[in-house]
């Protein structure tokens, strides 16, 4: 148990090693300075194939076609496929717009007040555990390069990213990923004169086929285990899939809604 206990911890240093050559440290670096489009991707993803078969659900507990599923499906699936890529557009650029503004309230306020942005710069690293001549020479080197000032000052004072996504590039990821993850449990129903019970059964596995590709290119994307990913994605899915399914059900059942369209 000891020999495999160490040699769990020469493996695990010896990979900690290889990650972290002074190229390997530059590649993530530099990497961490871009935006990653992935939270648009697997959000689309995962409410384009939630909403949609909630619909499938919907009709299959209310007794309807497959040719209502169809339908109901698809517009669906458009309507709230650009709700989402509109509401991401105007959520990334209202964060755009609020960073633009606070480096125009710094540049303005470096330019009239150094002193006090100094005094910001200076409790900033204070407060992180600098002190002494390290404190002043750290305070001296951010204040020396303005954009480094202003840099430091966005992310430190406001808390707010360096870099933030293209809003007509998150809307795209988001439109696109609810579309291609929406259409899955709708595949089946392509075939309208199919029998609508096992159509729905083969909806389903194709919901869940979505949460479970979802789920693995989250964590290959991360460079974690994607099976891990993908069973979990999976899991929280098929969790979310089951409750819209019950509450349709419900509600069908409930109101009593015809049989046939």
């Amino acid at each position: 148990m000891r020999f495999k206990r160490n040699h769990d911890n020469t493996s695990s240093r010896l990979a900690l090693e290889a990650d972290h050559t002074p190229e390997k440290i530059r590649e993530r670096l530099e990497a961490s300075m871009e935006h990653s489009y992935l939270s648009d991707s697997v959000l689309g993803g995962i409410d384009g194939a939630v909403t949609t078969f909630a619909i499938v659900a919907g009709t299959m507990g209310g007794g309807f076609t497959a040719l209502v599923a169809l339908a109901l499906g698809l517009s669906n699936l458009v309507a709230d496929g650009l709700s989402m890529a509109v509401s991401n557009f105007e959520a990334s650029s209202s964060l755009r717009a609020r960073i633009l503004q606070k480096r125009k309230e710094e540049t303005q306020a470096i330019k009239t007040y150094p002193e006090g942005e100094k005094e910001e710069i200076r409790q900033i690293y204070a407060r992180k555990g600098f002190e002494g001549e390290l404190l002043e020479e750290i305070v001296a080197t951010i204040t020396s390069d303005r954009d480094l000032w202003i840099d430091t000052m966005i992310k430190e004072e406001y808390g707010l990213p360096l870099e933030v996504p293209v809003p007509i590039q998150s809307a795209r990821v988001t439109f696109l990923s609810f579309i291609l993850f929406g259409l899955m449990p709708l595949l089946p129903f392509f075939y309208i004169y199919g029998n609508m019970q096992h159509s729905f059964i083969i909806s389903c596995a194709l919901t869940g086929i979505a949460f479970f590709l979802i789920g693995a290119m989250k964590g290959f994307v991360l460079n974690i285990h994607p099976l891990k990913e993908a069973v979990l994605v999976f899991l929280l899915g098929s969790i979310t899939a089951l409750l819209s399914y019950g509450i349709s059900y419900g509600v069908t059942t409930y109101f009593s809604i015809p049989l046939s369209l």
